[in-house]
């Protein structure tokens, strides 16, 4: 499948911004059956690109006089379906295994995730995948990016992240290293506007990817962004600014089958 995208974020300020630094995960990689052919980044300030631990492609943005927006296009085409395998790893898989703030387990989750400790790994993660969308009705506005994984199970409401991290909690309670994705969902119709987040669950022979949100293993609609042990270490743009006072967000994105 290829797939043409264009995904604009926008940052409007009510009053002058001094200075601004922005990292944008918005560059896909080879791998994970997926090739880039072309991809390109246009902003309105100085970039500079490294690849962070998880091996991200990482451009740090910095905006250092006096404005009143910030604009960030990613753009490009990449092809999805392919045999290719995932990029080398760089860390060891004890590191997917760690707790973090968004991702720890409280006694409710821990409980949960218990019901899928026996049988083989591959019948039981697909099993917690879709327990994990039965229990966690999908519904915006009700979380946030601070909202943790033991706070949306029990809300029992939430988005992509939500199911993606209830899951991760509960694979790294069971033993099973995993992590979160960012990217986005071809959906053929246009139903999504936003980027999307999934999970990846190491099996005994590499890794696999679990779209929770949506009940099925991640595939050819599928386009990886960056990958790390939650929300905070792979969101799409997160920054810090000087001045600016209220802010506003606009985010577009636009996936077209070639």
């Amino acid at each position: 499948m290829h797939l043409t995208i264009e995904h604009s974020t926008r940052y409007v300020y009510d009053a002058p911004v001094d200075y601004s630094i922005q990292q944008l995960r918005l560059t896909p990689r080879d791998g994970f059956g997926q090739r880039v052919k072309r991809w390109h980044l246009r902003v309105n300030g100085q970039m500079q690109q490294h690849a962070d631990a998880y091996g991200n492609a990482i451009h740090t943005l910095v905006v250092d006089r006096p404005h009143h927006e910030v604009t960030i296009t990613a753009c490009g085409e990449v092809e999805t379906g392919l045999d290719l395998p995932p990029a080398a790893e760089r860390l060891p898989l004890q590191v997917y295994l760690r707790s973090t703030p968004l991702t720890a387990v409280d006694g409710a989750l821990s409980a949960f995730a218990a019901r899928f400790a026996g049988g083989r790994r591959n019948r039981r993660l697909d099993n917690l995948m879709h327990a994990v969308r039965e229990r966690i009705a999908y519904r915006r506005h009700v979380t946030d990016t601070q909202t943790s994984a033991a706070q949306a199970f029990a809300l029992g409401e939430g988005v992509c992240q939500d199911h993606a991290h209830v899951f991760i909690a509960c694979c790294r309670h069971l033993g099973v290293p995993a992590r979160y994705v960012s990217g986005y969902l071809f959906t053929g119709d246009g139903s999504l506007v936003e980027s999307h987040a999934w999970a990846d669950a190491w099996q005994e022979d590499g890794w696999r990817s679990y779209d929770v949100a949506n009940g099925q293993r991640a595939n050819g609609s599928h386009v990886r962004l960056a990958a790390g042990l939650d929300y905070r270490d792979a969101c799409p743009v997160s920054g810090i600014r000087r001045g600016g006072d209220g802010e506003r967000m606009a985010v577009q994105v636009q996936i077209a089958q070639q």
